[in-house]
């Protein structure tokens, strides 16, 4: 009996030495960080709503690391050190170009700037309060031929996290009287339940036929008294 227990001890205690052991696996100790561009200037996007793919060479059973990216443009990712393929993925306002992954060796903190083709692009925009509403001025520019315009959207919001999911208020433009390159005026009025605040948030989105993601412009901080 007495050499049945020290058995079974022995036994429980290789397990829970074993388990320990695999808990302490280190942890990714490097941090590859940057943002999404297009001709130098960061694409705004959907927090969350669209990310990069990650893949690690050498490995047999190789899985794809997700990679989100905020809202205004930015990722980061904690790695182990090795060879890695960053890849874009579809259903982005960008090109996917699968087979035209960017190839990274990791070896330390590392900042990378993913190169994308947006179907759609803003630029020149002004967002500013006027009496009652709120006015955006911005040119939208075409930059995938094959891609037509389907959607022009101004949001507020009371939080800094504002996109087609996260709002308080949103209003569409007449995009048959949108001139691609041109510029454009989108007025919204101030809803009821936010005309007593100090301030809200404003951007606009576009979208194109081609996803079902929008490009969006710089979160802006509208002062309202």
């Amino acid at each position: 009996m007495k050499f049945n227990f020290l058995t079974i001890l022995a036994v429980v205690a290789s397990i829970f030495l074993a388990s320990c052991e695999y808990d302490n696996f280190d942890a990714p100790e490097f941090t590859l960080s940057g943002k999404v561009v297009y001709e130098g200037k960061t694409i705004g996007v959907r927090s969350n709503g669209t990310r990069l793919q990650l893949w690690q060479s050498g490995y047999p059973l190789r899985s794809a690391i997700d990679v989100f990216i905020n809202q205004d443009g930015y990722f980061s990712a904690k790695l182990f050190p090795g060879q890695y393929k960053v890849t874009r993925l579809g259903n982005s306002p960008w090109l996917q170009q699968a087979t035209d992954s960017v190839a990274l060796n990791i070896t330390g903190d590392m900042q990378f700037d993913m190169p994308v083709t947006p179907y759609m692009t803003i630029t020149n925009e002004t967002i500013q309060k006027v009496g009652t509403t709120i006015s955006a001025q911005l040119t939208v520019n075409r930059v995938v031929p094959t891609a037509n315009l389907e959607v022009v959207r101004l949001y507020l919001s009371k939080l800094i996290l504002v996109d087609d999911l996260r709002n308080d208020g949103v209003t569409s433009a007449n995009v048959a009287n949108i001139v691609l390159g041109s510029p454009t005026t989108l007025t919204a009025n101030i809803p009821d339940n936010m005309k007593n605040l100090d301030y809200v948030y404003a951007r606009v989105g576009v979208k194109s036929s081609s996803s079902g993601e929008y490009t969006y412009s710089k979160v802006q901080r509208i002062a309202l008294k």
